[in-house]
């Protein structure tokens, strides 16, 4: 019974008195945990939608009004039927507590006019400079005179509302100033200037902040969704993964299943093999056996006519056995296993190419499918590319497009500017970057050189260079039309098995990486990691020298066409 009254009594306490109320709110949620992103303030009748997301009703209703079709103004997520809202009294209960312990903290204002206990101030006068309680301001409610005062709501700093050199109200705002002024700073101080109501200036002041308010609601619903869209990305990514990973076990069990099966058949060869040769050595020495014993029956009887002194009898058998029984010659008889281990080693020969065919199709296969996908997610990154003319190489041809560039034999006598290259044929893209992540294409088919890449904004555009990270250059190059190599300093020999027809360029600010691709085999080239980018990027091309003809195509930068 004592168990059962406590327990009656518990129940009692949390309908009354919920203990988490009692406890300061910065213990249970932060304001911000409590406030409508719709409003920007604490919650007033909360409801909450199937997505998971709180609202004001109110605010709620009013967005859906706006619209034909309802959504989440945090995620979007589209609701086919208008729901039906109901309060989150649990909710509400914890923002009306918030709301009520805010306005318990906040410092009471006291009448100034009270001689004994103050009371709480109900209005300020500014014309007075004094704070009233509600009985104390009965003069300005009843007598004319005090009615045309100047009354706010009740504040500690009222002298910050009167002007200090006039002791005047604060009434106007001076806009060429941008101060709050009297009647007597204007003719004094302010004259022929912008001045408005103070209330004007205000109502303005205000709706410029809702309009900032509604861009920061806006930015904080877009960083959602991109937060919904980074996670959405990494569960598909995840799925991803894992579908390759079991392909690739699937793909390397079978391999490991071939060369199993493989291994089987080549064990049993040379158990086969080796049965052959005892089953030969079986029947040889078998009839080696019959042979030893028909001669040791010849030599009995060999014995026995020497030792005999019955000369007729030797006479007459003489003739049958004095010479030896025939036999099989077995010189040139052996055990001969070569012609088998030419077989055996033939097949393991072509076992072993076998295998190496299928790993190295395996491995192929595998590295394409990675750099397709890799490929698949840099293209979102693509930026339109445009050829800069005010940094070309005087010689250097240029399209009307600004897509395409080659060199030519005549200089165009353009003027010598701080950004055009004048010892190198090279040019730079006109778009720029300091941050995040971009990818642009080149086709380069048909050329026996050139250089591609990304350079920085302060490399030397007027004298001898080095293709080189240190010096702000990050560049795979072509030379003697199919030398491919990455000027990393020293250079690193590219081993490509396909010609390059087209070129990805991809660079992730941040992490430091540019990474080149083969776009239409979807072989990665090369990648400069843990680079250290402080300056500006521009995308780098140079077509190099003609060649009497030989490298006379364009390099052109084509539109990414995203692989599917």
């Amino acid at each position: 019974m004592a168990e059962s009254s406590r327990l009656k009594r518990r129940r009692t306490e949390s309908m009354d008195d919920p203990p988490e109320f009692t406890r300061d709110s910065s213990t249970i949620l932060s304001e911000n945990q409590l406030l409508c992103l719709i409003c920007m303030d604490v919650f007033t009748d909360p409801v909450t939608t199937s997505c998971g997301h709180n609202f004001c009703i109110n605010c709620l209703t009013q967005y859906w009004n706006k619209g034909p079709q309802c959504h989440c103004p945090l995620c979007k997520e589209k609701f086919i039927k208008r729901p039906e809202l109901k309060i989150n009294t649990t909710l509400r209960e914890v923002a009306d507590h918030f709301k009520k312990k805010s306005e318990d903290d906040k410092p009471e204002v006291l009448c100034d006019a009270c001689t004994g206990m103050k009371q709480k101030a109900l209005r300020s006068c500014l014309d007075c400079g004094v704070t009233f309680c509600e009985s104390h301001l009965e003069l300005h409610i009843n007598v004319p005179i005090y009615k045309k005062h100047k009354l706010i709501n009740p504040v500690k700093n009222l002298e910050d509302y009167i002007c200090q050199k006039h002791e005047k109200p604060l009434e106007r705002f001076c806009r060429d100033d941008q101060t709050c002024v009297c009647q007597w700073c204007i003719e004094a101080d302010h004259k022929n200037h912008n001045i408005i109501p103070i209330e004007e200036e205000i109502n303005h002041k205000k709706t410029q902040l809702g309009q900032t308010q509604t861009e920061v609601q806006q930015m904080i619903q877009d960083r959602l969704k991109k937060i919904k869209e980074i996670n959405h990305s990494v569960e598909l990514s995840k799925k991803n993964t894992e579908k390759e990973k079991s392909d690739s076990i699937k793909t390397f069990t079978d391999l490991i299943h071939s060369i199993e099966k493989s291994q089987t058949e080549m064990l049993k060869m040379m158990e086969e093999k080796q049965k052959v040769v005892e089953n030969q050595a079986e029947r040889f020495i078998k009839d080696l056996e019959q042979e030893i014993t028909e001669l040791q029956r010849r030599e009995t009887e060999l014995e026995k006519l020497l030792n005999t002194e019955e000369y007729l009898n030797l006479l007459q058998v003489y003739p049958t056995i004095c010479s030896p029984p025939t036999t099989k010659n077995w010189t040139d008889i052996s055990i001969n296993t070569d012609p088998d281990v030419e077989t055996l080693r033939t097949s393991l020969s072509q076992l072993q190419k076998t295998l190496d065919e299928k790993l190295n199709k395996t491995l192929d296969e595998k590295l394409r499918e990675t750099v397709s996908t890799d490929l698949k997610r840099i293209q979102q990154y693509a930026v339109d590319v445009t050829l800069d003319p005010d940094t070309a190489f005087p010689y250097l041809v240029l399209s009307a497009d600004g897509k395409q560039v080659t060199r030519g034999n005549t200089n165009q006598n353009l003027p010598d500017i701080q950004k055009r290259f004048t010892y190198y044929p090279i040019i730079l893209g006109k778009q720029s970057f300091s941050s995040g992540r971009f990818y642009y294409e080149v086709q380069v088919s048909g050329k026996t050189k050139w250089n591609l890449g990304v350079a920085r904004e302060s490399v030397n555009r007027k004298d001898k260079i080095t293709l080189k990270p240190q010096d702000g250059f990050w560049i795979v190059i072509l030379r003697n039309g199919n030398e491919y190599s990455a000027c990393a300093g020293p250079s690193v020999l590219l081993s490509l098995k396909e010609k390059l027809q087209k070129v990805g360029v991809f660079v992730d600010y941040e992490e430091g990486l540019v990474s080149f691709y083969d776009v239409e085999n979807r072989v990665h080239i090369y990648s400069y990691t843990g680079q250290m980018f402080t300056e500006k990027l521009y995308p780098y091309f140079c077509p190099s020298n003609n060649d009497g003809g030989k490298n006379s195509a364009p390099l052109i930068i084509t539109p990414v066409i995203k692989t599917e």
